[in-house]
């Protein structure tokens, strides 16, 4: 096998998703092997692997299937529009999509900032409550 491809074990390990999660990221249409080996293996890309971190990136931020799948479109279609095949309201429309996922994200992203603070200022309570009411030991 060549450098340019690598098995799904391979993905895995540098995305840190399972197996399982890749091959039902396949089935959902998130994400296709670029080629297959003789013996029917799946084989991916540098550009694949982008693609799957994308999609863990965008997992913990609560997006559905489908809006991945929908902003996914959007990229690929804004991507492979090296030629300028795209009219300028086409490709108005595909950025705006974009930009309506980056707002989303940064919404998010600030929520879950707030939960992390709160989240620790919850342990430090814990951890002040356990200083506190420790006995204390004789040397």
């Amino acid at each position: 096998m060549d450098g340019k491809h690598m098995q799904i074990g391979e993905v895995a390990a540098r995305t840190e998703l399972s197996l399982r999660t890749i091959r039902h990221y396949e089935e959902t249409g998130l994400v296709t092997p670029s080629a297959r080996s003789k013996g029917g293996f799946r084989l991916y890309t540098a550009t694949d692997v982008a693609r799957l971190m994308m999609i863990r990136r965008m997992k913990p931020l609560g997006f559905t299937l489908e809006q991945m799948l929908e902003l996914l479109d959007a990229t690929d279609r804004l991507d492979a529009d090296a030629d300028a095949e795209l009219g300028v309201a086409e490709r108005g429309a595909l950025l705006e999509c974009v930009r309506a996922y980056e707002q989303a994200a940064t919404e998010q992203v600030e929520k879950l900032r707030v939960q992390l603070s709160r989240a620790e200022e919850f342990a430090t309570t814990l951890r002040t409550r356990l200083t506190q009411n420790s006995p204390v030991t004789s040397t």
